[in-house]
């Protein structure tokens, strides 16, 4: 039994009279410990895609299961890691992330233990030393860091990432990164990532979804990425495996670009 299994899914809004079709026959499974990137256009689809699995929108055709049962609502075993941090200003570091460990683990771990638990997961992304801090005394990249750990804090069984490094400068970019590779390879979870960086998705995932144009927009290809684990930015900029990952991408989005223009 596959680990996420996206089964035949489809998803259409109503706008007024009329409605989009913006998913078409979505088929997908994912593996229990896998690192799944998505990449396309923009409004192919994709951030919805992520949506449906964190059950924050309902599907309209088709099903999700999630070891065997089905996705049809909001769920810790499901933590989404968007663009925007969303930390709540008006706390530290420490109770915004103790507020989802309260959420979950409030009737099953006794106060000491989700303490050492918050620090845990503080000490995962190196952000230990801020935890008295507010969100708007910390940098753009740090609040990314709170944020992938108050989403790990919750200990789920999948991590959803919606172009988290979007915003930032590309040192910070590369720094979280490779902070992300460093969990993968440290907690061998199941992460599934959104974004618009060919490199990224070369350098982190195991596979590359790439996706159709919208509307109606499903999956066009799947390409494995054959490189070992772990890996180094600076080594892969000449391996042949990570060139022709890279190139692969590159002539898929090129060609759905060129189908844009054509429509034009």
């Amino acid at each position: 039994m596959s680990y996420l299994k996206i089964d035949r899914v489809g998803k259409t809004f109503a706008t007024g009279n009329r409605s989009v079709e913006v998913l078409a026959d979505i088929r997908l499974t994912i593996e229990k410990g896998e690192f799944v990137s998505i990449i396309g256009h923009s409004g192919c689809g994709k951030s919805t895609l992520l949506n449906l699995i964190a059950g924050l929108t309902e599907v309209t055709s088709g099903g999700i299961l999630l070891e065997g049962r089905e996705v049809n609502a909001p769920g810790p075993e499901r933590a989404v890691v968007f663009q925007n941090h969303s930390l709540l200003p008006w706390l530290s570091v420490y109770d915004n992330i103790r507020l989802a460990v309260d959420k979950v683990f409030a009737a099953s771990r006794s106060r000491r233990e989700r303490h050492d638990w918050i620090l845990h997961n503080l000490d995962l992304v190196q952000m230990t030393h801020a935890k008295d801090k507010r969100p708007g005394e910390i940098s753009g990249g740090m609040k990314q860091r709170v944020g992938i750990a108050r989403a790990l804090a919750m200990e789920p069984k999948i991590l959803l990432l919606d172009e988290p490094f979007g915003a930032l400068d590309a040192l910070t970019r590369a720094h979280l990164q490779d902070a992300v590779m460093q969990i993968h390879a440290r907690l061998g979870n199941t992460m599934l990532m959104i974004t618009h960086d060919v490199d990224e998705a070369v350098l982190l995932a195991d596979r590359i979804v790439m996706m159709t144009n919208g509307p109606s927009a499903t999956i066009g290809e799947v390409l494995s990425v054959p490189l070992d684990r772990p890996r180094d930015r600076i080594a892969l900029a000449s391996d042949p495996g990570y060139l022709r990952a890279r190139e692969a991408v590159l002539r898929f989005l090129y060609e759905r670009h060129r189908f844009v223009e054509a429509a034009e």
